[in-house]
């Protein structure tokens, strides 16, 4: 019996050991791109490629200070925010009529919603844009933010609905006897239930906007509508003027939010706050 426990805690330690080891592996891209943002060297390869010879911040300086950076943070912030309220409005909604409700089609419109996310969006992206043009909605946030809550619906649905088949029928159930209209049973008792789902849902979708590049590219023509994706490619699309370093500090910068928010919700993110919700 010993041994079989030495052996098996042998296996696991083995385990944590190459998890670790993967761990410190991913992390090697983003150690360099930190420490080639606080370089001089504008050169990805140059002197000093581990560790440079002379760190500095004046790449996050020139970032802040030189570059529009804080107005396209902005614009990320109002496409990210607009695109969360749309798409979370919608789909909370419709993934609970798809849980709790039996109607005709419904396993259609689920598997039609399935195929439909199957095709990549560039194969609309033409389309699309003719459409936008004739409603002038190029160089508007309000054609993206159409477009992001569009392809982030048929997962956000897909995604809480599993989460509410989750949900015991028997608390809706309970609920009703004691009075609970049907209301007070979905804003009272269901979604507070169901906000682990929701809160990282929508942190989903902000990470997914946040990172968007090829419409946010291709329907926005101004420097000044650009979004953090948008802007980040203006500073490499000049070959005369590219620097790694600026580009590097200004990446580590567009990352930083993210990282923040993901922590933040890090106790949403194991659910099973139904567990004994029903007696008996």
């Amino acid at each position: 019996m010993r041994i079989k426990t030495a052996r098996r805690m042998a296996r696991l330690s083995i385990l944590n050991v190459f998890f670790v080891l993967l761990c410190f592996i991913t992390l090697i891209p983003i150690l360099y791109a930190f420490l080639l943002s606080v370089s001089s060297d504008s050169s990805a390869f140059g002197n000093g490629l581990l560790f440079p010879q002379s760190p500095t911040l004046k790449n996050y300086k020139a970032i802040l200070v030189e570059e529009p950076f804080l107005i396209w943070l902005k614009n990320s912030v109002v496409l990210s925010l607009g695109t969360m309220i749309l798409a979370m409005g919608t789909s909370v909604t419709a993934s609970y009529a798809f849980s709790r409700f039996r109607f005709r089609g419904r396993n259609e419109m689920l598997k039609l919603l399935l195929i439909l996310n199957a095709f990549p969006q560039i194969l609309s992206m033409f389309a699309i844009f003719r459409l936008f043009k004739n409603m002038n909605l190029l160089n508007n946030y309000i054609g993206l933010i159409l477009i992001y809550a569009g392809s982030m619906c048929i997962f956000s649905i897909w995604n809480m609905k599993g989460y509410f088949d989750t949900i015991p029928i028997e608390i809706e159930e309970s609920a009703r006897i004691d009075g609970g209209s049907s209301g007070q049973i979905i804003w009272k008792i269901i979604l507070p239930l169901a906000r682990p789902s929701i809160i990282v849902t929508a942190v989903m979708v902000l990470i997914f906007v946040w990172n968007e590049y090829l419409f946010a590219t291709t329907f926005i023509m101004k420097e000044e509508n650009y979004n953090l994706a948008g802007g980040l490619y203006q500073l490499q699309a000049n070959d005369y003027s590219r620097s790694w370093s600026l580009f590097s500090a200004a990446a580590i910068l567009v990352s930083v939010p993210i990282l923040i928010l993901f922590f933040s919700i890090q106790k949403y993110m194991v659910s099973g706050l139904t567990t004994g919700g029903v007696k008996g």
